[in-house]
């Protein structure tokens, strides 16, 4: 018995009468057609909506937009990538009517519109919401580090920029001494002297280039700067450090959608709770919530920020260490006396306020025992033991306590917050950003969040009836 035989490539045929006919009903490519010609891309900010009347007739934003939907959907950022997608993948082939954009013109429109791009993402975030597929109860806040375009070559810092400059001139002294020996002997040939004359000048502009760039830090008060990317920042990652941004999202609980998201330079998460939880709060449409993070949001000025604007945040501390070594009394072994506002140490010590700083937002306690305390190994290497309290330590204790008392919110952090950075990294490929500067990686990341959430709601709802809903939006 012979193998399952298909049809000659040789033999000409009439099929596909209509290419309609081979995308399934309820391929993801529909919906992002009905999707996308739902939008008011004029309002949205896109250019060339309407073709202009002379000149080379110009690509419908609405395709091009399409094809990177579909690209990122199906992990292919690369404008190269898609430009081969679209002379032959019969569902791209549907999607944009058989066009075929060179990857120039594909790339330079994620380049020249980013805002528009994120409020494509930001108007299918509101899309769901009318669906009533947000559960509006409870999000979830997280963030990760993505790297940029840029190599961790191109960061300067002072010491770097120091030890840079020690070294060029080592080099010049070495030149120069070079040239005092070719000096004495007259038998050196012209050219050597020449190309070691050319050396030199070249180390000494290699030198005012780094003193300028010195001179720069200081001036912008940056401690560190990525040479061709400067808003981007060299950040601390579980696999070392790496030039990135750190990429934020708030997750609905009811079906891990993510509802909110945003893209920054900070290298930490301390300064993030407030304004996630606030855009989570507007998008799902609720006027109370609760907004679970993990211990880097640990801020008691946005626990209370939070509290005004109706969210209860519920987010643990770190557990409290002595920078200053292990062998010494950490802050928990000191009682706060909230009345007298006062610390007593583990000798039985008060240690009263003598500092208040309001630019920091903190208070400072010590006590004159400690020169002659009997736990002073213990407790500190300095003259004196300082406590330091922060004005918003007690909205800090109510997230903190809130986190204990029900280690089960602490388990639902986990489940969903963290399974969008999974999926969105596996969207990705390589985790890292194929466009340079904060808004137009912060365009790519609202790409590969309105992919994760159409992957999220494709499987909450059908295509079909994804169809149906926006069939009113495109009549």
């Amino acid at each position: 018995m012979g193998h399952v035989s298909g049809q000659s490539r040789y033999q000409a045929t009439l099929y596909p009468e209509a290419l309609d006919e081979v995308i399934a009903p309820d391929s993801p490519v529909r919906v992002i057609d009905a999707f996308v010609d739902s939008l008011d891309l004029r309002t949205l900010g896109f250019s060339k909506v309407e073709a202009e009347a002379t000149g080379r007739p110009s690509y419908d934003p609405g395709d091009l937009l399409k094809l990177y939907l579909y690209g990122y959907l199906n992990q292919m950022r690369s404008s190269r990538r898609l430009e081969r997608e679209a002379q032959r993948n019969v569902e791209v082939f549907w999607l944009i009517n058989r066009l075929s954009p060179v990857f120039k013109t594909i790339a330079d429109f994620r380049k020249d519109h980013p805002e528009a791009i994120t409020g494509v993402c930001r108007s299918f975030i509101e899309f769901c919401r009318r669906q009533s597929v947000f559960g509006g109860e409870v999000l979830a806040i997280d963030g990760t580090k993505i790297a940029a375009v840029a190599s961790r070559k191109k960061v300067i810092t002072e010491a770097k920029l120091a030890e840079r400059v020690a070294a060029v001139e080592r080099k010049i002294a070495e030149y120069l001494m070079a040239m005092d020996e070719a000096d004495a002997e007259e038998a050196t040939p012209e050219p050597a002297k020449a190309d070691v004359t050319a050396a030199l000048a070249a180390l000494k502009a290699q030198r005012i280039e780094l003193q300028q760039q010195a001179e720069q830090l200081v001036r912008e008060g940056l401690k560190q700067k990525v040479l061709t990317e400067p808003e981007a920042k060299l950040m601390r990652t579980p696999r070392g450090h790496q030039v990135g941004y750190n990429a934020q999202i708030a997750v609905d609980a009811k079906h891990d959608l993510i509802v909110a998201f945003d893209l920054t330079s900070d290298g930490n998460d301390l300064q993030q709770l407030h304004p996630m939880a606030q855009q989570g709060k507007a998008a799902v449409g609720a006027d109370q919530l609760t907004a679970v993070a993990d211990t880097g949001y640990s801020n008691g000025e946005h626990g209370k920020l939070c509290e005004q604007d109706g969210i209860t945040a519920i987010v643990p501390r770190a557990e409290t260490v002595n920078p200053k070594g292990k062998q010494y009394f950490c802050r928990d072994q000191f009682t706060y006396d909230r009345e007298g506002d006062s610390w007593r140490c583990p000798a039985g010590e008060v240690l009263k306020l003598f500092k208040i700083s309001h630019t920091q937002q903190k208070k400072e306690y010590r006590t004159q025992a400690c020169p002659t305390c009997p736990l002073k190994s213990q407790c500190t290497k300095s003259a004196r033991r300082v406590i330091v309290r922060s004005f918003h330590e007690d909205d800090r204790e109510a997230m903190h306590q809130r986190a204990m008392a029900d280690p089960t919110w602490m388990k639902l952090r986990r489940d969903v917050a963290e399974h969008p950075f999974g999926t969105i990294k596996w969207l990705m490929g390589v985790p890292r950003f194929l466009v340079r500067g904060l808004r137009k990686a912060k365009s790519e990341l609202a790409l590969i969040v309105l992919s994760y959430n159409l992957k999220r709601l494709l499987t909450i709802k059908n295509g079909p009836a994804l169809l149906d809903a926006l069939r009113p939006c495109t009549a």
